[in-house]
């Protein structure tokens, strides 16, 4: 099978799929290491016996409706690759607003001359997409240095997600920034000892009612990270508004802000206004709600 012939065979296999050349493409280039340059011009050129039999165990796969992401072991996301499993929720486009937010947070307060280390917490960080992204970008963009480098702590309930997340800060933070990178596995912020300059969330928002339909066409992410409708407990709270969750972590994480700090949050378009309602409520000032690179509202800030 020449390169050619994978790329026509794959796109219309998966013919059911929303983007079934894409899709097959980006499989073809997990498989063969090729990058998309080699996939247009060097389209004659002959697959090898593994390579092939590779891509079409990963076209069947994709055809249960298993994410692309899932099947290469990656995702980019704010311009870094990272690594992701079915142990956490796949990076998506629209949270990159929930660190474009952050940044712009850290900009603040390094605008203010605060001179010691700035101290964030991400909530929820599954993957680590959020906090990693973070710091990282601060980095590059020259906010933080070695002497006052972000200090980052990434939490979750799932031990499994947290692996995903310490696999992730290796590889994408500097010597500089790996010391200053801890994992604590807790129940929101039950294990979490101190207080925060920034805490940040991507909790599981969705109403019980629309996790199953989501997850029909076979996407296989977790549930853990998507259903809202739950307390502390993990019981269902019977609300079916998806802000279980956030009802628990926004005073919690009120309890962990610093003087001054700041609070974002991503919420799902239909209920962003509620959460900014749910902020406010916890005694939050200067709320506010931006957008999504759809136009969606999505992410929630607030101050202490």
């Amino acid at each position: 099978m020449t390169i050619r012939e994978a790329r026509s065979w794959g796109r219309d296999f998966l013919a059911k799929s929303p983007t079934p050349g894409l899709d097959a493409d980006v499989l073809l280039m997990s498989v063969t290491g090729r990058d998309r340059t080699d996939l247009l011009f060097k389209g004659g050129e002959a697959l090898a016996p593994a390579e092939e039999a590779d891509f079409r165990a990963y076209i069947q796969a994709r055809s249960t409706g298993l994410p692309v992401a899932y099947i290469t072991g990656h995702k980019e996301f704010y311009g870094y690759d990272f690594l992701v499993t079915p142990d956490v929720l796949i990076p998506k486009p629209d949270t990159e607003i929930l660190v474009e937010k952050t940044l712009a947070a850290i900009r603040e307060k390094l605008s203010a001359r605060q001179e010691r280390i700035l101290t964030l917490c991400d909530m929820c960080t599954g993957s680590g997409c959020v906090g990693l992204s973070v710091a990282r970008a601060a980095w590059d963009e020259g906010l933080v240095t070695r002497e006052n480098a972000l200090a980052l702590t990434l939490c979750d309930i799932s031990g499994a997600a947290l692996e995903v997340a310490r696999s992730n800060a290796d590889r994408l933070c500097l010597p500089a920034l790996r010391g200053k990178v801890h994992l604590v596995r807790t129940n929101l912020f039950q294990a979490v000892t101190g207080s925060f300059d920034i805490i940040t969330a991507n909790p599981p928002y969705i109403p019980a009612g629309e996790v199953e339909g989501l997850l029909a066409d076979g996407r296989n992410e977790p549930r853990l990270a998507l259903n809202g409708d739950i307390d502390l407990l993990g019981n269902p709270t019977g609300e079916g508004d998806g802000l279980g969750i956030m009802r628990n972590l926004l005073p919690q994480a009120c309890g962990h802000l610093a003087p001054a700090g700041v609070l974002l949050v991503e919420a799902g378009e239909y209920n962003a206004e509620m959460t900014e309602y749910l902020f406010r409520d916890a005694g939050l000032r200067d709320t506010g709600i931006a957008k999504d690179l759809a136009g969606q509202l999505r992410c929630v800030y607030g101050r202490s």
